[in-house]
C-alpha cells in the first residue's frame, strides 16, 4: 500500500469519527427523544443534542469541543507492518489537528505543555494486532474527558453497596455507577463493562466493549439478560439527559468478561457520553476503503 494513500484514508476515518455519529447512536438518541415528555427539560436537552449532531455533520466540525483520547485498534495483515501503520496514523492525526477535526488535546503530564499535535507518550493510544487475513481493519474511538472522569472500577466484595462476588454484585455496581455519574458524564451515557481481569486489563476490555453496536445482543445469554436489566432499571432512575430528569439515562450497556485470579474480583466501567464517537474501516492492499464498519 502507498503510505500517502494510507494516511489519506486514516485522515478521513478521523474526520468522520469526530464529526459524524454512527447510525446506531443517532437512532438511540432519537428513540430517547421520542420517549421524553413534551416540553420537559430532558426532551429539550435531547433536541439540542440532535441539532448539534446535524450541524456537526453538515459543516464537518467536531461534535464536541473535547475530542478526547484517541483510541485506535488495528488488525494488520502481512502487507502492512506496525511501524508503517503507526507512522501513517500519527501523520494523519497531525493533519486532522491542523484542519480542526481534532482539538489540540495532548498535554505532557509532567511539564503541562501541550504538544499542539495530539502526539506524545500514549497519544494516540494504539492497540495493534496481526491478522492472517488480507484485509486491514481499523477501528477508532474519541473518548472525551468528561465521560472518562466518571468511569470507575469496583473491587468486590463492596460492603458499601452490599455487593458480593457474583452477578448480583455486578448489577449493584453498574446501578451505583449510573447513579453516581448523574449528568457529569454528558448523559445519556453508554456503559462499557468488564467483569474480571486485573485493574489494567479490565479497563482495556471495558473500552473495547464499546465498539459493539448499541442495537446488538450479547451472544452470552447470561450477560445479555444483565445488560437488559441494567438498561431498564438505569432508565428508571429518573436522572435523564444531562441530569435534567427524564426517562433516558442510558443509551446502552455492553458487558464482557475476563478471567481473574481467585483473590480479585474487579468490575471495570468505561462510561461513554452521548457523543459516542467511534467508527472503523476495512481496507484492501490496493489502498481502497472496502467497508465502513458503523
Amino acid at each position: 500500500m502507498d503510505a500517502k494513500l494510507l494516511q489519506q484514508n486514516l485522515l478521513e476515518l478521523i474526520r468522520r469519527t469526530s464529526t459524524d455519529l454512527p447510525a446506531d447512536v443517532v437512532q438511540a438518541i432519537d428513540k430517547g427523544w421520542r420517549r421524553e415528555q413534551k416540553d420537559s427539560s430532558g426532551k429539550y436537552a435531547l433536541e439540542v443534542v440532535r441539532d448539534n449532531i446535524d450541524m456537526a455533520r453538515r459543516i464537518s466540525q467536531p461534535i464536541c469541543q473535547d475530542t478526547g483520547t484517541i483510541i485506535v485498534y488495528a488488525d494488520l495483515p502481512a502487507w502492512c507492518d506496525e511501524p508503517t501503520f503507526i507512522k501513517a496514523f500519527e501523520k494523519a492525526t497531525v493533519q486532522a489537528t491542523k484542519k480542526g477535526y481534532l482539538r489540540q488535546n495532548s498535554v505532557d503530564s509532567i511539564t503541562g505543555k501541550n504538544s499542539g499535535t495530539n502526539l506524545g507518550p500514549g497519544s494516540p493510544s494504539f492497540h495493534v494486532h496481526p491478522t492472517r487475513g488480507k484485509t486491514m481493519k481499523v477501528r477508532m474511538m474519541l473518548k472525551g474527558g468528561g465521560c472518562e472522569n466518571v468511569s470507575c472500577q469496583y473491587s468486590l466484595p463492596d460492603t458499601r453497596l452490599g455487593a458480593g462476588r457474583d452477578l448480583e454484585g455486578v448489577y449493584k455496581c453498574l446501578m451505583d455507577a449510573t447513579y453516581q455519574a448523574q449528568g457529569k458524564g454528558c448523559g445519556p451515557g453508554i456503559l462499557g463493562v468488564c467483569v474480571g481481569g486485573d485493574r489494567g486489563t479490565g479497563y482495556v476490555a471495558a473500552k473495547e466493549a464499546l465498539f459493539r453496536k448499541l442495537d446488538d445482543v450479547n451472544p452470552d445469554k447470561t450477560l445479555a439478560k444483565l445488560e437488559k436489566r441494567v438498561m431498564t432499571d438505569g432508565n428508571s432512575l429518573g436522572i435523564g439527559p444531562m441530569g435534567f430528569g427524564g426517562k433516558t439515562t442510558l443509551l446502552g450497556v455492553k458487558i464482557t468478561h475476563r478471567n481473574r485470579v481467585p483473590a480479585c474480583y474487579f468490575v471495570s466501567i468505561a462510561y461513554m457520553c452521548w457523543a459516542f464517537r467511534r467508527n472503523g474501516v476495512t481496507m484492501s492492499e490496493t489502498g481502497k476503503i472496502t467497508r465502513w464498519l458503523y
